[in-house]
């Protein structure tokens, strides 16, 4: 009986509880609806909706005569709400909208796009991504012409979702100098240096998040819109930018070298024109921009013969030699404790003035004059660097500038040696872009200009803020120093070591050099050879600096390696600069026949020829503005024909500015040598030639 009772009180008990709890559980959700309610749809409407950033149009990146070097296009990814359109309009147009669909994209079928869209209608999904490959802006209005459509964002669903990718209309030139930057906001070049102006400020828009996890844009009154980027005006040229690319390049290849450097720069400005870094890449075929070696701390190297000029300063500044004074090499070897200096000619130069010592870039002269005279004082030696402007880093634009290291005297790692070596490039380290600005500062008179690559941020026609020519260093030496150092480096074109790349149309001033590399603490038999100047040395518009890292073959000197690519790169640009390559107005427009002067245009594009007739008041129509024309006098008269340099023969371009002759001879893949100023008036390879690869064509001028 006891244990019958037991039993029936246990299943009471177990029927009050179930009882009580089914009455908690209505009161409970009663208290989350009525009282806990709003707290809780808040809750729901923080995580369907979020106010997220949308990112601003990110500034362009503008070369020195408004060229594009950088810019963000807009892409788009289309979508669409298939439940914001109208029964009729949805039923008359959903058939021809999944035929361009299908069209369009070439995926799927019109039937596949046409079920996609009505399943995702009938299942109330308001947000359906049609594809996901992104468009451009003329393929999206294109779209906005189709069915449904049509109808715009609330009256058919579409949205089309903007996504920038930057863009580079010259691909890759000048890529590490406009530089980039990834995803976590760290790069190089332009690009990351200037990215607090060309990033803009970000704006913030409603967006709802549906299922899969993807977000949509919700229109709401309350989204703040972005501030697009401000655009940066640099001071490349784009003209001398390709010629120095294609002409390291070149060589590059032809010397199967590690890696090279060009820098080009206006000498009273300081204003970078070109800068290319090629590095051969990994599967050693070709050379391609991966580092700035112009600039960076693996380009801080030891400079090797450029540096005499530097020791040549401090001789003279001090008045310890003059440059006609004579200096014993013997047989091109000297002791200096326990190591032995050696110049590069075999039995030495003898005894030789200063002068042709540094033309000839003797190491043992250099360094025993060094030795000799700063011997007892290396610490005043040591602090022409920094009266050189060379000691420390510029703060350049660009971020990853290297340091110049220099050792210093009385240190751990300074040995006797250490003098005589650092003399003439050897225990230093300087970047291309350092010993450059030491080089500018000579050919500008002794002011050292601070190297710039931007000239001005702004947006439009607004500037918001600009960068003016800086002086580092109002004089490097005494201007008495200044000239004989020009002196020097025009000797070393016209008599020494770099006799190879004189020529008579404009005079170079400038220093090879060439350095043997560290490999495993040792010396070894490689080089990183240089040569750095200027030109026309007689009225200085540019300087420059070429490197070539680790070239093979025979003569592997900085003016057997170097030398020739300054020159090449300086034909061209004097070429192209009508400032420094003025024509003789009268050969071109006049030609006197029996009766009169008639004015006579050679031969030039057709839209140029055309403006200098009508500016002449000559009746004469170009039969093209976009080709070639040739011009000739007939009867008294001039006669224009169009000059088809499209065929796969030799050109003519006689009666061409050099300009004009290079442009469309190199496109030909033809190497060009020329001689005189002027027009083309004869060249070597006859119009109409069949084209053989890489040969060299020969240009008369006058």
């Amino acid at each position: 009986m006891n244990i019958k009772r037991s039993i029936v009180l246990r299943v009471r008990v177990v029927f009050l509880l179930v009882a009580l709890a089914a009455c908690a559980i209505p009161y409970k959700i009663a208290v989350v609806q009525v009282k806990e309610g709003d707290k809780w749809r808040a809750k729901a409407e923080q995580v369907n909706f979020q106010y997220r950033e949308v990112p601003a149009t990110r500034g362009n990146i503008y070369a020195t005569d408004g060229s594009l070097l950088a810019t963000s296009l807009p892409f788009y990814r289309v979508a669409i709400d298939p439940t914001m359109a109208k029964d009729s309009k949805f039923k008359s147009g959903i058939d021809s909208l999944a035929r361009n669909l299908a069209a369009f994209y070439k995926d799927k079928s019109a039937t596949a796009y046409k079920r996609m869209i009505q399943d995702a209608r009938g299942d109330k999904k308001r947000f359906l991504i049609l594809n996901r490959k992104q468009i451009g802006y003329q393929d999206m209005q294109k779209m906005m012409a189709w069915p449904i459509f049509r109808e715009g964002r609330l009256g058919g669903g579409v949205i089309f979702e903007k996504v920038e990718k930057r863009y580079r209309p010259f691909n890759s030139l000048a890529s590490r100098t406009v530089g980039f930057l990834n995803e976590d906001d760290y790069g190089a070049g332009i690009e990351y240096s200037f990215n607090t102006y060309l990033k803009g400020k970000d704006g913030k828009a409603l967006f709802q998040r549906l299922a899969g996890g993807v977000w949509k844009p919700v229109f709401d009154a309350e989204d703040i819109k972005p501030d697009n980027g401000y655009d940066v005006f640099t001071t490349l040229d784009v003209n001398i930018q390709d010629v120095a690319e294609t002409a390291l390049r070149r060589q590059l290849t032809d010397r199967n070298a590690a890696f090279g450097s060009v820098i080009v720069m206006e000498v009273k400005t300081g204003h970078v024109k070109a800068m290319a870094n090629l590095q051969r890449n990994k599967s050693g075929k070709g050379y391609s921009e991966s580092y700035n070696y112009a600039v960076g701390d693996i380009g801080n190297t030891e400079p090797g013969s450029t540096f005499k000029l530097v020791s040549m300063l401090a001789l003279l500044e001090e008045n310890k030699v003059s440059l006609n004074e004579k200096i014993e090499t013997g047989n091109g070897a000297h002791r200096f404790y326990n190591q032995t200096m050696y110049d590069a000619k075999n039995g030495g130069f003898g005894t030789i003035t200063i002068r042709e010592a540094f033309e000839k870039s003797s190491n043992v002269a250099i360094s025993k004059l060094v030795d000799m005279h700063f011997g007892s004082s290396p610490s005043k030696y040591m602090a022409y660097m920094d009266k050189a402007g060379i000691a420390e880093p510029f703060d350049l634009q660009l971020s990853g500038e290297g340091k110049p290291f220099f050792k210093k005297p009385g240190s751990k790692t300074w040995y006797g040696t250490s003098l005589p070596w650092i003399s003439i490039g050897y225990e230093s380290k300087l970047n291309p872009i350092h010993t450059l600005a030491f080089y500018n500062a000579v050919a500008n008179n002794g002011v050292m200009m601070k190297p710039l690559f931007v000239k001005a941020v702004g947006r439009g026609n607004t500037l918001i803020e600009t960068f003016e020519p800086q002086v580092l260093r109002k004089q490097i030496a005494s201007e008495k120093t200044v000239k004989q150092l020009q002196e020097l480096l025009e000797g070393v074109v016209t008599r020494g070591t770099a006799r190879n790349i004189l020529n008579e149309n404009y005079k170079i001033a400038g220093k090879t050099g060439t350095a043997q590399k560290i490999v495993n603490g040792k010396y070894t038999e490689t080089y990183y050879t240089s040569f750095v100047g200027y030109f026309p040395a007689d009225r200085p518009k540019y300087s420059m600096i070429v490197v070539i890292d680790s070239p093979k073959g025979f003569a592997a000197y900085g003016g057997d390696v170097s030398a020739p690519v300054f020159k090449e790169i300086a034909d061209r640009i004097y070429a192209l600069d009508m400032e420094l390559n003025p024509v003789d107005q009268s050969k071109i427009f006049l030609a006197e026949n029996t009766t009169s002067k008639m004015p006579l245009i050679s031969s030039g594009k057709g839209e140029e020829l055309q403006g200098i007739l009508d500016e002449l008041g000559v009746a004469a129509k170009s039969p093209s503005a976009e080709d070639w024309i040739k011009a000739s006098l007939v009867e008294g008269k001039i006669e224009l024909k169009i000059n088809d340099t499209e065929k796969a023969v030799v050109p003519d371009v006689s009666g061409m500015p050099l300009r004009d002759a290079l442009f469309v001879l190199e496109n030909k893949g033809l190497k060009v040598n020329y001689k005189g100023k002027g027009r083309v008036m004869e060249q070597s390879i006859l119009p109409g030639t069949q084209l053989t690869p890489n040969a060299t064509i020969n240009l008369v001028l006058g």
